[in-house]
């Protein structure tokens, strides 16, 4: 019963922080909002314990919120930025890891180097979600946005990966890096293999049982639903990474476009992934929250570890660290787009100017999140001789002050950067959707004219000038659509008039669907492009089928 209650309370603060957030004087970003809800949940006057056990953690919250990602994950986008994604998600983690690993080790001797490392590990993984929250709805450059979208997919699994071999080295007091190299590479492979299988494989059952009828939509949902957390566990279970294998089911099953041609389930999935994509990220900054009290209380005894100091110490730890975290990332950032714009005038292109301010978004958006709680929580209590871990109170205050700063520096400074940076005044995007639109609109009257010629060659049809007519009228609507005006004055073929209407108008939506996947396939639009339009044209498809037709 506990756990009920505490879920549902849980939920209840989810639920509640966006109508909390619009009474304050002043606008906070959310993920600072429910932690500090979080906080004040476990204050004494409430009482709220939730322990969170990081494996548990692990396999509830992560695998779908990273399968979702990968899900939204433009492929063009990722494709084309794959260089400056894999640059900063797995080079910026393994500079991190080593540059915070010495750091911490010189600046707190008791701290051993392998621990120090582990909590580089567990510093380097980004948090996109949090970005998107802090930013204070000022829209992000589209590319940029992409980067740091690839980046926290990807970084998660090798920030994770490098925390495993740093917790390793702590406990045995050894180390062997080509050893570490060979299994980190078997690890990502076997995670991206892992996931890749699973989701191929259940696209080819679903399109057999499809074939068969047996095409339940409800039972279909269920289903996706559940292949996050598949991949999560079949990869942990065969000794490789289960984020990747997430992550790469995500993008698998977008890829192979699974939910082609299903109206009812590719708008009830949407539907769903939305709602538990808020609940979860939502819980997981509460959850976060409620650590913080516990965390804070145990800071006395994790000086005690160390040696003497007060609690200013624990902040100058804090401060340092965080200073390092944005100066090596904001140096990769800036070496890596002089050689990216090298590489440009080495081939002859068009090389922009270098922006400072644009180096300065991307290093405030490294913000470190759940994932960062949850695997410095996971750091072992004793190592073998049975002996405590070294310093681990210290390592998780100074991860959970990291967090709160990095929160708190981007929602402070990311809104007013994004704000000051100029944005071309015709969005690709807005043009790339115009074209795809418009491209869509063409085979859709040339469906229809196809259709009309059809109907006007039956000379035994009665309904032949009547199916000109509609035929014609819908056509004004994709050029552009208008609404001529109905001077028919028989009921009968009014009614036989919208039902011709309808069918025309799906085999319009249909057309304009299937030029849409011919256009991504060939990249000439990208994921975010299709679904948009794709939302429009389910919206429409599901007014004109009416409710019982949706199964």
């Amino acid at each position: 019963m506990d756990i009920v209650f505490t879920s549902l309370i849980l939920l209840l603060t989810v639920a509640l922080s966006g109508v909390l957030m619009g009474l304050l004087p002043i606008a906070l970003p959310k993920p600072l909002v429910q932690i500090a809800i979080g906080a004040g949940l476990a204050l004494p006057g409430f009482g709220l314990h939730v322990s969170l056990d990081p494996e548990l953690f692990f396999v509830l919250f992560i695998p779908p919120l990273l399968f979702a990602d990968g899900w939204r994950m433009p492929r063009r986008e990722f494709r084309r930025l794959g260089v400056p994604i894999a640059a900063l998600a797995l080079g910026l983690v393994m500079v991190t890891v080593v540059l915070v690993g010495y750091f911490v080790h010189w600046m707190i001797p008791a701290v051993p180097l392998a621990a120090g490392f582990a909590l580089g590990a567990v510093l380097s993984p980004t948090d996109a979600v949090a970005v998107s929250a802090i930013s204070g709805g000022a829209p992000f450059p589209p590319r940029l946005l992409h980067i740091l979208q690839g980046e926290a997919l990807m970084n998660d699994a090798s920030g994770l990966v490098a925390l495993r071999f740093a917790i390793a080295a702590a406990l045995t007091g050894s180390f062997s890096l080509a050893d570490a190299t060979l299994s980190f590479v078997l690890i990502a492979a076997g995670g991206l293999a892992t996931g890749v299988g699973l989701a191929w494989s259940f696209s080819q059952v679903r399109r057999y049982l499809t074939r068969w009828r047996a095409d339940d939509t409800s039972s279909h949902v269920a289903l996706l639903m559940l292949i996050p957390f598949a991949a999560y566990l079949l990869g942990e279970s065969l000794g490789v990474s289960g984020i990747l294998s997430a992550v790469a089911a995500g993008m698998t099953l977008n890829s192979v476009n699974t939910l082609r041609g299903e109206l009812a389930t590719r708008m009830q999935t949407n539907s769903l992934w939305s709602i538990l994509e808020f609940v979860f990220n939502g819980i997981v900054f509460v959850l976060l929250g409620l650590q913080m009290p516990k965390i804070l209380g145990h800071a006395s005894d994790s000086m005690r570890e160390i040696g003497d100091g007060g609690w200013w110490h624990l902040g100058l730890f804090i401060a340092a660290i965080t200073g390092v975290l944005l100066v090596t990332r904001y140096l990769w950032i800036w070496v890596l787009l002089r050689l990216m714009l090298l590489r440009a005038r080495l081939k002859n292109r068009d090389t922009p100017r270098l922006s400072t301010r644009i180096i300065a978004i991307t290093t405030l958006a490294g913000v470190r999140g759940a994932i960062t709680l949850a695997a410095v929580l996971s750091l072992p209590l004793a190592v073998e001789d049975g002996t405590a871990f070294p310093a681990r109170g210290v390592l998780v205050f100074i991860a959970a002050g990291v967090i709160l700063t990095s929160l708190t520096l981007g929602s402070l400074c990311l809104p007013p950067l994004l704000r000051s940076v100029k944005l071309p005044d015709d969005d690709p995007r807005a043009r790339e959707e115009r074209h795809a639109r418009t491209q869509a609109a063409r085979e859709a009257i040339k469906a229809l004219e196809a259709e009309q010629k059809r109907h006007t060659q039956d000379a035994e049809d009665p309904d032949s000038t009547l199916h000109a007519e509609v035929s014609a009228r819908v056509m004004a609507g994709y050029k552009p659509r208008l609404d001529p005006d109905n001077d028919a004055e028989d009921s009968r073929r009014i009614r036989r008039g919208f039902d011709i209407e309808k069918q025309l108008r799906l085999t319009a939506l249909r057309a304009e669907r299937e030029e849409l996947y011919r256009l991504r396939q060939n990249a000439d639009i990208n994921d975010e492009t299709l679904r948009r339009i794709l939302a429009d044209l389910d919206l429409t498809e599901a007014s004109l089928l009416g409710p019982t037709h949706r199964h």
